[in-house]
């Protein structure tokens, strides 16, 4: 039996959360309550925007966040722990506060996406799932929208699950690359369990099989009427898998009035197969037979055979999408940005270094997302500190953080708070969208993005600006040199 099976993922975590927790305890720091923001530095691709995901199994990690006997007695075997700690973690619940921005929302460096509020043990011990969920879905989710922006309304079809690294990226990296805009995906369990639209329809196999490409061809028709997709490849694609595909279309799917169907290139010079391949279908009288191609492609390539005139109605997207391989790390954070003091007052925090990038930004904060009332466009988004407001009937300069000359007057607009609060006081106070409506509200929130912002290559710089009071309070604690 495998030992993985139904395991508890209370100590999926870096040890260091539980050395830490101990420690805290021991200093007497347990009820000290911190504010945590999860933030990343880069976009994926050095792309302009990022799509937000994994909240949904946060939410469910929180939830049924707990530690049992064997999980007790396996960290007790370590000879590290206090009995009061262990005691703590038994009857460990988590009664803090959560903030997030909503799953498929595009997302900007070094704003914060989540921001956990909490005794400090706690919101110590999540720090790993938290990262884990959101760095892996996210930034499936970008690639995924990369790749379904170059298909141009054409659909995508996520076909990674043998390449994925382990069972669970094969499973959640298929529900991300749906929220970032793929059509379906080749993952059974992913429709079963997130209700991903599952698809295919044959391997080369099926054709070798037969004694003949076209018996394998008929008998597929035969079988799936409604759904005759035929891999033409196998042999060679123009004089033998075009023309057996025609040939059994017309014997099978013409006498039963079936005129939708399909065939799919896995190999070879897709651009010239597709031209040569779409006129042979039009010729034989099959114009809505679709083509469908796929064989390591990504957005580039995509991009690629639109400009060589490519004739394809759907694409299969496998190993480069459900691994990233262009850019296999998100690279999102969770740093300490304020404690709680027993009187109520917030003490800000700040991590300091000479790597300008990793400078975090302090305090318990927020952050608008400005829309153009116009254009109805995303002009920038502005993190301000909790107490702040803005006021949109008010003309607002805003300012870059990193080079603080560049500076805009916002006028007519509207601010969009980012962040929805999912829990408050350990209950779970958000209810959470269908995945169908992630995916819908992904597609509107991207569209309100400038084509600039959207591009490949060297994207216009989306503007993340800092309030005057917050950039005050950073640079008091930078010029302190302390950080406290």
């Amino acid at each position: 039996m495998s030992k993985t099976k139904n395991l508890n993922m209370s100590l999926l975590c870096d040890f260091y959360e539980l050395t830490m927790g101990n420690g805290y305890m021991e200093a007497g720091l347990e009820d000290k309550i911190a504010y945590f923001d999860v933030f990343f530095r880069n976009v994926p691709d050095k792309g302009g925007y990022a799509i937000a995901a994994g909240l949904e199994q946060i939410v469910e990690y929180i939830e049924d966040l707990h530690f049992s006997e064997d999980d007790i007695s396996f960290l007790k075997s370590k000879n590290l722990f206090s009995d009061r700690f262990l005691d703590y973690l038994r009857h460990f619940k988590f009664t803090g506060d959560v903030w997030a921005v909503p799953e498929g929302t595009p997302i900007f460096p070094r704003e914060p996406i989540i921001t956990v509020r909490a005794p400090a043990i706690q919101a110590q011990l999540m720090e790993t799932y938290i990262l884990l969920a959101f760095n892996h879905q996210s930034l499936i989710a970008t690639k995924a929208n990369r790749i379904v922006n170059a298909a141009n309304g054409r659909a995508v079809m996520e076909f990674g699950s043998r390449r994925a690294q382990g069972e669970s990226a094969a499973i959640t990296g298929a529900r991300a690359a749906y929220i970032g805009g793929c059509a379906a995906t080749a993952c059974t369990i992913s429709d079963q369990v997130y209700g991903v639209p599952a698809a295919g329809t044959m391997a080369h196999s099926w054709v070798q099989t037969f004694d003949s490409e076209y018996d394998a061809f008929v008998h597929y028709c035969r079988t799936y009427p409604q759904n005759a997709v035929l891999l033409v490849d196998t042999y060679n694609s123009l004089k033998s898998g075009v023309p057996n595909a025609i040939r059994a279309f017309n014997d099978v799917l013409k006498p039963m009035g079936i005129t939708h169907c399909g065939i799919r290139f896995d190999s070879g010079d897709l651009a010239y197969l597709t031209q040569k391949a779409r006129k042979m279908l039009d010729d034989a009288g099959w114009p809505g037979c679709t083509i469908t191609v796929s064989n390591s492609l990504d957005e580039r390539l995509i991009t690629d055979l639109w400009q060589q005139g490519a004739k394809i109605d759907a694409f299969g997207v496998g190993e480069r999408l459900i691994t990233s391989s262009s850019w296999p790390v998100f690279g999102g954070v969770y740093k300490l940005s304020a404690v709680e003091e027993s009187d109520g007052s917030i003490t800000p925090k700040i991590k300091i270094s000479e790597n300008i990038t990793k400078i975090t930004n302090p305090g318990f904060k927020k952050v608008y997302r400005f829309f153009d009332k116009e254009t109805g466009k995303a002009e920038a988004d502005y993190i301000c500190l909790h107490e702040e407001t803005v006021d949109p009937s008010q003309p607002l300069v805003i300012c870059d953080p990193d080079a603080r000359w560049k500076k805009k007057t916002m006028t007519n607009f509207r601010a969009e708070l980012l962040q929805k609060q999912i829990f408050s006081n350990g209950k779970l106070v958000y209810k959470l969208p269908e995945l169908k409506d992630i995916q819908a509200f992904c597609k509107e929130q991207v569209n309100t993005l400038w084509p600039q912002v959207r591009r490949f290559d060297n994207p216009h710089n989306y503007y993340v600006d800092l309030s005057d009071r917050l950039m005050a309070l950073k640079d008091s604690m930078l010029n302190s040199s302390s950080g406290k």
